[in-house]
């Protein structure tokens, strides 16, 4: 198996682990379990949902190491193939029109933009200093993008979600990289990338918790799937020499996938509220090791 095939095949694992994770997330948000830091903890669903994207995470770092970030980031947009209906029969209804409109596009647009991602494995790595200015740079972008509360701050969380994924991206492949080139990982600079990592990584799961709270699943999950490889690859072309493949023919096939994938982000933003789903119904409190689940449903 080449190293293209086996990142793409690792993507499909980590795509699946997310769409779980973001299903049980949105779930929990619109029960009204995550106003406050200390109810997160203190919930089952949310423990499990972490468990998940924990799980995602290391798949995605595995599939970093042998493919570009222009290749594996938007292969992340299968997460939302798979979550919008995993979320619409978790809350017992059928998936809307407007919902699989937007989320074909969506996917469709970000599968233009991979085709002329495709290369070979990584090889060049962040720097420290690097690392360090992407960080600040990104800090202060999410803290721009969540300093307002608004009717738009939900998707404005998802943009912040999406930028903090895409850097812990970047990060995760230097700490893969290095270590795959039998370099030290007690490293100072693998130990602060991968320090940068943890921090980043929380943050974009704290911050698409936020999203879904006031905007449902698929229009937050949309912009997250969207934000997420155009940051990545922005980071890879500039400090990492990725570059898409094909010269001008490459370049209008991205830019007609990005329009493509926007208006995608588009239609589900206008779904209507309705098809969102109902209210989910309050958690049942769990006893101490079990999940806590909505009332009505019983544990599988």
């Amino acid at each position: 198996m080449n190293d293209t095939a086996l990142a793409v095949g690792l993507c499909l694992a980590s795509a699946v682990a997310y769409a779980a994770g973001a299903v049980a997330q949105e779930r929990l948000a619109r029960a009204g379990a995550a106003r406050s830091a200390g109810a997160l903890l203190g919930s089952g669903v949310w423990w499990w949902s972490a468990g998940l994207n924990a799980a995602a995470a290391l798949l995605h770092a595995a599939a970093l190491r042998y493919g570009p970030l222009t290749l594996v980031q938007p292969l992340g947009a299968l997460t939302l193939v798979a979550a919008v209906p995993m979320g619409a029969r978790r809350a017992g209804r059928r998936v809307a029109a407007a919902e699989w409109r937007g989320t074909l596009a969506t996917v469709a647009g970000l599968g233009l933009l991979l085709l002329p991602a495709s290369g070979p494995a990584p090889d060049d790595t962040l720097t420290l200093a690097e690392a360090l200015a992407v960080s600040g740079a990104t800090t202060a972008v999410i803290l721009l993008l969540t300093a307002v509360r608004d009717p738009g701050a939900g998707l404005r969380h998802a943009t912040a979600s999406g930028l903090a994924s895409a850097t812990a991206s970047a990060l995760t492949q230097t700490v893969a990289v290095a270590g795959g080139r039998g370099g030290s990982l007690l490293s100072v600079r693998v130990a602060v990338v991968a320090l940068l990592v943890v921090v980043f990584a929380v943050g974009g799961m704290l911050l698409s918790q936020r999203a879904y709270r006031g905007g449902g699943l698929g229009a937050p999950l949309a912009v997250v799937n969207l934000a997420n490889p155009l940051a990545a690859a922005a980071i890879g072309a500039v400090l990492l020499g990725e570059r898409l493949q094909g010269g001008p023919a490459g370049l209008l096939l991205a830019g007609a996938g990005a329009l493509v994938a926007a208006r995608g982000v588009v239609l589900l933003t206008r779904a209507p509220l309705a098809s969102r789903g109902a209210p989910a119904p309050p958690l049942v409190p769990a006893a101490a090791g079990e999940l806590a689940v909505p009332a009505g449903r019983v544990p599988a």
